[in-house]
C-alpha cells in the first residue's frame, strides 16, 4: 500500500492557499461536542479533496473545544466558542488537489452556520501570477456568456452583511469583485467613475451640495469635490465593504480620508444606511441637493432577484431623486452596458429617466462598458453643449473632453429606433 504524497515533496511546488475563517450563528450544542465538530471536519475535508492522515479532539472545561487534522496537504484546525456560537477555522493546503476555500464551505454548511467570513492568503510561489495557487472569478454576464478573471492573489475574500466581496491582484491590477461581479479595477476604475459622476456635475446649474448613493470605493465623492462641492453626502448600507475598499484599494478613500468623511469634519459626510430610506428623510426634512450620483451593483436579471439593490433602478426611486433636487439639479444613475447583447438594463433605464426627466443626457462610455444617464426635472435644450460648457469645472480630466461627451450622448442606434 502507497503513502499519500505530502505536500512538501522534492517536486512538488513551495506554494498553497491559506484559508482564515469565522463561522457565526453555529448552535451551541454543535460546537460543544468534539465529535460532531470532528465529523462535520471530515466530511469537509472528503468534500474538497483532501487527505486526512490524522484527527485530533480536546475538549476544554468548561466549554469549548479543538479538532485538529493533520493532513497529506498541510492541516486543518477548528477551534470553537460555544458560547458564542462561533468558530475559528484555519485550512492550508498546498499542491493543486484540495481546494481549501470550499472545505471552509462545507464545513459551515455542516456545522449550521449562519455567516461564514473567510480571508485567503496565496503563501509561497502562489504569490506569483503562473503559480499553482492562481485562482478565477467567473464573472455572469448576459443569458450563455460568462467572463473569467485570473487571480494572481486574493487580499481579502469574505462575506459582508450584505455581499460576498473579494480585493485580488489581476491584470488590471488591484481589483473588487461584489457577488462574484467586477466592480473597479486599478487600471481602469477613473474611467469608469469619471463617466459616472462629470456629465451630472456638468449639467446641473451648481454642484455645492452632491449626494451619492452606492460607489463603495470613494472615489465619486473625490470627483464631486474637486468638481467644487462644498458638502458631500455619501450614503452605503455596506459599511464593511466601504471600509475594506479604503484599507486595500489604491484608489478612493484612504483610510484617513474615510475616518475624516465617518466623522463629519470634512466636506464629505459617510452615512451608513438605506439609500431608500436615507432619500425618504432627506425629503422629510427638506435637504435639497444640487447632483444626486447613483451607482449600483449591476440591475438583478431576475424580476424577483432579493438583492436588497434592485429596488434602487426602479422609476420610484428616481422620484425619490428628482424629489430632493435643488432648482437646476441633476440626477445620474450607471444604466447598464450599450452592447446589444446585454443592453437590457439600458433599455429599461431609458424609459424610466424619460418618465421621470425632460431633459436627459446619456453618456455610453467607448472606453469602458458601461453606460450612464443624467436627468434633470426641467428642460434644456442642448444638455450636450450645456454640460461641455462647464468643462472648465474640473481641474483635469484623464478621460471625458467637449467631443467624448458629445460622442457618449449618442445612444446606440438599437435602442433610439426602438
Amino acid at each position: 500500500m502507497t503513502s499519500p504524497v505530502a505536500c512538501p515533496s522534492p517536486a512538488a511546488s513551495f506554494a498553497g492557499r491559506h484559508v482564515l475563517a469565522e463561522l457565526r450563528g453555529v448552535p451551541a450544542a454543535v460546537l460543544a461536542d468534539d465529535a460532531a465538530v470532528a465529523r462535520a471536519l471530515r466530511t469537509a475535508l472528503d468534500d474538497g479533496g483532501a487527505t486526512t492522515l490524522d484527527v485530533v479532539t480536546h475538549r476544554f472545561e468548561p466549554q469549548g473545544t479543538t479538532v485538529l487534522a493533520l493532513l497529506a496537504e498541510s492541516h486543518a484546525s477548528v477551534h470553537a466558542y460555544p458560547e458564542a456560537g462561533a468558530a475559528f477555522v484555519d485550512v492550508f493546503t498546498c499542491g493543486e488537489h484540495a481546494d481549501p476555500e470550499r472545505i471552509v464551505e462545507v464545513l459551515g454548511r455542516e456545522v449550521g452556520a449562519v455567516e461564514v467570513r473567510a480571508q485567503i492568503v496565496a503563501r509561497g510561489a502562489g504569490l506569483a501570477p503562473d503559480a499553482v495557487g492562481q485562482r478565477e472569478v467567473d464573472e455572469p454576464l448576459a443569458a450563455g456568456m460568462r467572463r473569467r478573471w485570473r487571480v494572481d492573489e486574493v487580499l481579502w475574500r469574505g462575506r459582508t452583511a450584505w455581499q460576498d466581496m473579494i480585493v485580488a491582484r489581476t491584470a488590471q491590477g488591484i481589483s473588487l469583485f461584489c457577488d462574484g461581479e467586477r466592480q473597479s479595477t486599478e487600471a481602469t476604475q477613473l474611467t469608469y467613475h469619471e463617466a459616472l459622476a462629470v456629465p451630472p456635475l456638468l449639467l446641473a446649474d451648481s454642484v455645492e451640495r452632491v449626494l451619492v448613493v452606492g460607489s463603495s470605493e470613494g472615489v465619486v465623492s473625490q470627483l464631486a469635490v474637486a468638481a467644487g462641492a462644498g458638502r458631500v453626502d455619501h450614503v452605503d448600507i455596506d459599511a464593511e465593504c466601504v471600509r475594506r475598499c479604503a484599507e486595500l484599494l489604491p484608489y478612493g478613500y484612504t483610510m484617513d480620508e474615510l475616518a475624516t468623511a465617518e466623522s463629519g469634519t470634512g466636506p464629505v459626510h459617510v452615512h451608513y444606511a438605506d439609500g431608500w430610506q436615507f432619500l425618504a428623510d432627506a425629503a422629510r426634512r427638506g435637504d435639497r441637493y444640487d447632483v444626486v450620483i447613483v451607482d449600483l451593483p449591476d440591475e438583478p436579471v431576475e424580476v424577483d432577484d432579493p438583492a436588497q439593490h434592485a429596488r434602487l433602478y426602479g422609476t420610484p426611486f428616481l422620484q425619490r431623486c428628482a424629489a430632493v433636487l435643488a432648482p437646476g439639479g441633476a440626477v445620474c444613475s450607471q444604466a447598464g452596458c450599450p452592447t446589444m447583447w446585454r443592453n437590457d438594463t439600458l433599455r429599461r433605464m431609458v424609459g424610466r429617466f424619460d418618465e421621470v426627466f425632460p431633459t436627459v443626457l446619456p453618456y455610453c462610455s467607448d472606453e469602458h462598458e458601461w453606460a450612464y444617464l443624467s436627468g434633470r426635472p426641467d428642460p434644456v435644450d442642448d444638455p450636450v453643449a450645456l454640460a461641455a460648457s462647464r468643462l472648465s469645472r474640473f481641474p483635469s480630466l484623464s478621460s471625458i473632453d467637449e467631443p467624448a461627451l458629445r460622442r457618449g450622448a449618442v445612444l446606440p442606434i438599437s435602442l433610439r429606433r426602438r
